[in-house]
């Protein structure tokens, strides 16, 4: 058969950092890893083909002669997805699709798409190929069991340009031992952890390695720390002995809890295997706030001393944030500003607070009667599907004074000069040296910036006292200090294109 597997396209979020990537040759953040996994199902004989449609469009030559597409994507995407499945539908082309937009909103599709494979592709999508061959492919594959890692293949890499991304994906786990309510991680993928072997780690590494990827690798486990023992024990020392070996062709970022400042040990084992960031959802510093959304994990601590010593180990934090729960005070605008200020969190995402379909908060607010027809899960929109109990021109108004005080150019590059004053980890600063080296497509955005930030821009001046202080008191910085610039820009451009 001839398969087509499709990617729709993210509209222009906090994370798609499309305005940064046109300083650069890049065309997009990370490739579709759900696509590319499912991929290495198919029989060798069949022809297979991938567009992910962020890095480039979906052509008619491309559908013609198509038995079957095969689509995937998260909420944000819905927009794109329906868009391929109209264009699908006028051809008599068959779809099947799953993934999490459909997983979850499986109803909204019913009508318009073949076939589902929905849940864990690792134990429903092996299902529709064997009826698929026989010739009898159901409308609906689904299942209520989890899917053990430890048989998931290999992404098919060979099927997207790598030179395209700025980084490439692997999964090491599945799961949350966490419930906080406002998340549907638990509801995809449960709350037992789920991992992969070292072994698998290892050969997907060698995979990425063979095809002579070098530099950003994101593990996109929702919590990489869910099960630390073996993180600890296993994978780490696994990763670094492979690094070690390798001259350490990767460098890595991830995601990850608030816990991991309570272990010296652990944090010690990311940066030694190559790790020089990860996000954490912070989401507030009110403490009610933080109970009433049952973020355990985060009470109970200075987070402020917590995010240091993260920091201090010599792993740069982004973190996530929310305004809009029933417990948030008048102040609560002024109170995040101080403190992703005090913290130095450069990328710092700040969004209303949302509840996903099918999360325990949406189930309560339901409940209540507070549930609005307008979630779009874009992390940057004035929009809620909440009917928040701060009144909600003000909320609105109070969520725009945080993003103009955290992303205004002055603003800005002074968090970025504050941070780079401290970061003072050897392995961050040979990781970025070694891999973030002033290639071609590097170099042209740093001569881009330079005219656009620092000749065409009002705020130039203090770009450049940014740019002076790297060159003169921290030199190792530089690459870092660049990609920071052009991450604020930016978020400036999608805000100001919001506000």
């Amino acid at each position: 058969m001839k398969v087509l597997l499709i990617y729709p396209r993210y509209p222009d979020t906090f994370w798609s950092f499309r305005h940064a990537l046109k300083f650069t040759f890049k065309r997009a953040t990370h490739p579709p890893l759900g696509l590319l996994t499912i991929a290495s199902y198919f029989p060798k004989n069949w022809k297979v083909k991938l567009i992910d449609m962020n890095v480039e469009p979906l052509e008619e030559e491309d559908l013609r002669g198509v038995d079957l597409v095969v689509l995937s994507g998260m909420y944000v995407q819905k927009d794109s997805a329906m868009g391929i499945i109209n264009r699908c539908k006028r051809r008599g082309t068959k779809l099947v699709a799953g993934g999490p937009l459909f997983t979850t909103h499986y109803n909204d599709f019913e009508e318009i798409i073949d076939h589902f494979v929905l849940n864990e592709g690792e134990i429903t999508f092996p299902q529709f190929l064997e009826d698929l061959q026989k010739g009898i492919p159901k409308k609906v594959y689904t299942t209520q069991e989890w899917a053990d890692l430890e048989k998931s293949p290999v992404p098919s890499w060979h099927l997207i340009k790598m030179k395209y991304y700025t980084s490439m994906c692997i999964q090491y786990s599945r799961g949350c031992p966490f419930n906080c309510e406002f998340c549907d991680v638990t509801r995809l993928f449960g709350h037992k952890v789920r991992t992969k072997n070292k072994e698998q780690i290892l050969n997907e590494l060698e995979a990425l390695f063979q095809h002579k990827w070098r530099g950003s690798v994101f593990f996109v486990d929702d919590n990489f720390i869910g099960s630390k023992k073996k993180v600890k024990e296993e994978i780490l020392p696994a990763i670094i002995d492979w690094q070690e070996r390798k001259g350490y062709p990767f460098y890595f970022y991830t995601q990850a809890s608030i816990n991991l400042a309570d272990d010296e040990e652990l944090m010690k084992l990311l940066v030694k295997a190559g790790f020089n960031s990860v996000f954490i959802g912070i989401e507030t510093p009110n403490e009610e706030s933080l109970a009433e959304a049952k973020k355990v994990q985060n009470l109970g601590r200075n987070l402020v001393e917590s995010i240091q010593k993260i920091q201090k180990a010599g792993l740069d934090v982004m973190g996530g944030f929310i305004v809009g729960f029933d417990n948030d005070p008048p102040s609560i605008f002024d109170l995040l500003i101080n403190f992703i200020e005090k913290t130095k969190i450069v990328i710092a995402m700040v969004g209303l607070l949302n509840a996903p379909p099918g999360t325990n908060l949406y189930k309560r607010l339901e409940i209540e009667g507070r549930i609005r027809p307008f979630f779009k899960g874009t992390n940057t929109d004035l929009c809620t599907n909440i009917s928040p109990k701060m009144e909600f021109q003000f909320l609105i108004e109070g969520y725009k004074k945080i993003i103009r005080e955290l992303y205004n150019s002055k603003s800005y590059y002074k968090r970025v000069k504050n941070f780079i004053k401290d970061f003072y980890s050897y392995q961050k600063v040979k990781l970025d040296l070694n891999y973030l080296k002033l290639h071609y497509d590097y170099f042209l955005a740093v001569l881009k910036s330079f005219w656009k930030l620092g000749i065409l821009d009002r705020e130039r001046k203090s770009f450049w006292d940014l740019i002076l202080y790297t060159i003169f008191k921290k030199p190792q910085c530089f690459p870092l200090t660049i990609w920071y610039i052009l991450c604020g820009y930016h978020f400036r451009k999608i805000f100001k294109e919001v506000f």
